[in-house]
């Protein structure tokens, strides 16, 4: 363990010194902000029928459409199954449509159709309310810093392994 890391911060924050509290580790406040955003987002996208899951297969193919289903599910971090089932409700409800990939028949694809554009556009209104209320008082450096450090400890989670 190298010195800078033996912090009183840092031996809070770690489970496996007798120095630890559960108010020092950044996943419980990782946890904490997660599920208050999603309380927040189901009130506002109920209202206009619709849910966090679809809500993020909308964001995700706003960007990548069509995306494959596994890349779907890699992105928002849910199971495959789970996706599947995602996707089906979404193109039975008109928001996207699937077809077979042209290079590989194996992979479904899955796109955006003009409902579901015009639902990301609703969506958008009411997840911006909630981002302004979040982040009203943080600079763009403290935004795009906080950006950075989540993405380096989804990276060392990722090549940490089982």
């Amino acid at each position: 363990m190298n010195e800078g890391r033996r912090t009183a911060g840092w031996r809070r924050a770690n489970p496996l010194d007798p120095q630890f509290e559960i108010a020092g580790s950044p996943f419980y406040w990782l946890a904490r902000v997660d599920g208050r955003y999603a309380l927040r987002m189901d009130a506002v996208l109920k209202r206009i029928g619709m849910d966090v899951p679809r809500w993020r297969v909308l964001m995700l193919l706003t960007e990548h459409s069509p995306a494959s289903v596994s890349e779907l599910a890699e992105h928002a971090i849910i199971r495959m199954s789970t996706m599947t089932k995602i996707v089906h409700r979404m193109k039975a409800e008109g928001y996207v449509d699937t077809r077979a990939s042209a290079t590989d028949g194996r992979v479904t694809e899955v796109l955006l159709m003009p409902k579901g554009r015009q639902s990301v556009k609703q969506v958008r209104a009411q997840a911006g309310r909630i981002f302004q209320q979040a982040f009203h008082n943080l600079s763009d450096s403290q935004l795009t810093g906080l950006n950075e450090v989540l993405q380096q400890i989804f990276q060392n989670l990722e090549n940490a392994g089982g």
